[in-house]
């Protein structure tokens, strides 16, 4: 007898909690000034774009065309997926002494999850992620860009 009681107990709250549920749709439905929805990519122009949003990962340069990346390779590793190869050469300075600069940074948007790690654990804050959201594309090796611009070299100060 017990276990009927809390069976149809169970049922009402299942249902006074639907209709819950049901009351605030309804509430948005038949109300005409509320807008939940934006009604994209009509709207594109005047779209506003949270910032926390996670676009497609970029290298910040300043205006002479240099970068804050040392080729550490940390955001390499702690990519879960391997959408980051980070690429550097060893060259020597006028001093004699042997200094490792960066090559090539290649980011494949493709495989990435934008879990946010290689951003978050980057020590010389040099990526980040813009505010780029539609990425579509007939051909997948468009997908894969070379982040650092040609010519680019390491900021002064962070030698």
């Amino acid at each position: 007898m017990r276990s009927i009681v809390n069976y149809i107990k169970d049922i009402f709250t299942g249902v006074w909690s639907l209709l819950k549920g049901l009351k605030v749709t309804a509430t948005y439905f038949f109300s005409p000034g509320a807008i939940v929805t934006d009604k994209y990519p009509e709207n594109r122009k005047n779209l506003v774009i949270f910032e926390g949003a996670r676009g497609e990962l970029i290298m910040l340069h300043n205006d002479k065309n240099e970068h804050h990346c040392t080729g550490c390779g940390i955001c390499q590793m702690n990519c879960p997926n391997g959408s980051i190869e980070v690429i550097s050469k060893t060259i020597e300075t006028e001093e004699g002494k042997k200094k490792k600069i960066l090559d090539q940074y290649t980011y494949r948007l493709g495989q990435c999850t934008f879990c946010g790690l290689c951003v978050k654990n980057c020590p010389s804050h040099a990526i980040a992620f813009s505010q780029k959201f539609e990425h579509a594309v007939f051909n997948k090796a468009l997908l894969t860009k070379v982040l650092n611009k040609p010519g680019s070299q390491l900021t002064k100060g962070d030698e």
